[in-house]
């Protein structure tokens, strides 16, 4: 008999110094962005949401995926994602 688990961890994402950065007229292209991220690391996106100066997500991340490596993948792609489509004028990082 194998064992079964799945974890969900909240992540709760925020700019520099908690800028109001993520504008409601391009977060829905971010949010998608997110989860083709999410989704390319076989893991799970289950919830996504936000305002201004933060973003929530409700993820299941891998066994075999480290959350601090899964948040770092997470943080640079989207960082470079932003500033190469230009999606917030007042994202500095």
């Amino acid at each position: 008999m194998g064992t079964y688990r799945q974890l969900l961890y909240h992540l709760i994402i925020e700019p520099y110094k908690r800028d109001k950065v993520f504008l409601e007229n391009n977060q829905k292209r971010f949010y998608a962005y997110l989860r083709h991220i999410i989704e390319n690391k076989n893991c799970k996106l289950y919830a996504i949401n936000g305002i201004e100066d933060h973003i929530h997500l409700l993820v299941y991340i891998r066994p075999d995926v480290t959350i601090s490596d899964f948040i770092k993948d997470i943080k640079v792609a989207s960082s470079m994602f932003i500033k190469q489509e230009k999606l917030f004028p007042h994202f500095k990082k």
